[in-house]
């Protein structure tokens, strides 16, 4: 996303004056799109156990999808089964299918790649999430509950708990895209806001649970190998980020106490087919678990130490408990759900 606009959506500059008009057309068409999702007009699939939404009303990445794996964790602790659906941002295939580890990343999209990874719950894509959901049920039948990761937006499919993300970012300058960061109105919508609000920031500027983010105290090298952060203080480094906010991981990098060398900030999902880096000899690249999944099978990527560093991300234990007060009274009705 251009730097400009961004810096544009944290204030009320010219340049968010000027596209202030667009943003109220935009307000518009969303608002009806909405009104004809809950009138029935445009009809919503209901799926047979609780659906969960993982989105944000912010343009850009907030932390959804480490949020998501937190969760299935979380619920794969207490011996539920869970699955996820994605619309898998950045892949080129359009078909519904299901990810396993060796799916080509083209076909899956990094992000449901690394969920499969983390989490080893069925994972499906599609370009609607219906049908993602939908598929995953067939080939799952004993799923007891869905993730969704980012669709807060997407109403053709019904949810039963909204999470809402948000980073140091906030609402930015509190204005509709493209005069601003937002999706959609905040912090209501008319008939009904989201049920849960997370900040994945240091600073939270409004009502909401929190969480941390930190780095392991290891980083992963392709082969599974593991290797002390602190063993890597005053080495040649290289550090390389192609998500939404590559400046947090380097900040937390140098929280480790790592000195930098250079640092290389890529688009966020950047596919790195053909990608080619340059380091001199005897430097350690280190990267994002996110990026690692690609590069990893970048055979360009071999004769290169490079190590990947795995965020652990936790949410406040309030935050979890309060997930699971609004889940248990819909566990509960899973058997006539299932019509059993």
């Amino acid at each position: 996303m251009n730097n400009a606009v961004q810096q544009a959506w944290l204030g009320r500059g010219w340049l968010a004056c000027l596209l202030w008009p667009v943003s109220k057309i935009y307000g518009l068409l969303t608002g009806v799109r909405r009104l004809l999702y809950r009138s029935g007009f445009f009809s919503s699939t209901r799926m047979n156990v609780p659906v969960l939404i993982v989105g944000n009303v912010v343009a850009g990445g907030a932390g959804k999808t480490p949020l998501v794996m937190a969760l299935v964790k979380h619920f794969q602790g207490q011996g539920l089964k869970v699955g996820v659906v994605s619309r898998g941002y950045g892949r080129s295939g359009q078909q519904c299918q299901e990810v396993f580890a060796d799916t080509p990343l083209l076909e899956s999209g990094d992000e449901p790649a690394l969920i499969k990874k983390s989490t080893n719950a069925p994972v499906f894509v599609a370009p609607k999430r219906v049908d993602a959901a939908r598929a995953l049920l067939n080939a799952h039948p004993e799923t007891q509950v869905l993730l969704c990761d980012d669709g807060l937006q997407h109403y053709a499919l019904k949810r039963d708990i909204e999470i809402a993300v948000f980073d140091d970012r906030g609402i930015g300058n509190g204005w509709l895209l493209p005069a601003g960061p937002l999706r959609e109105p905040w912090p209501a919508r008319n008939g009904g806001g989201v049920d849960i609000v997370l900040h994945t920031g240091r600073a939270p500027a409004f009502e909401g649970f929190r969480s941390s983010r930190q780095l392991a105290d290891h980083a992963v090298a392709m082969d599974g190998s593991k290797v002390s952060l602190s063993s890597l203080r005053g080495q040649p480094l290289v550090a390389l980020a192609a998500i939404a906010n590559p400046d947090a991981f380097f900040d937390m990098l140098r929280s480790s106490g790592l000195s930098l060398d250079r640092t290389i900030s890529l688009p966020d999902h950047y596919d790195f087919s053909g990608y080619q880096l340059a380091v001199q000899k005897g430097t350690t690249v280190l990267c994002t678990e996110k990026d690692a999944v690609k590069l990893f099978r970048q055979p360009a990527m071999a004769s290169i130490r490079l190590l990947a560093v795995p965020l652990q991300f936790v949410p406040e234990p309030t935050f979890l408990s309060a997930v699971d007060a609004l889940l248990a009274p819909l566990l509960s009705q899973l058997p006539s759900r299932h019509g059993h």
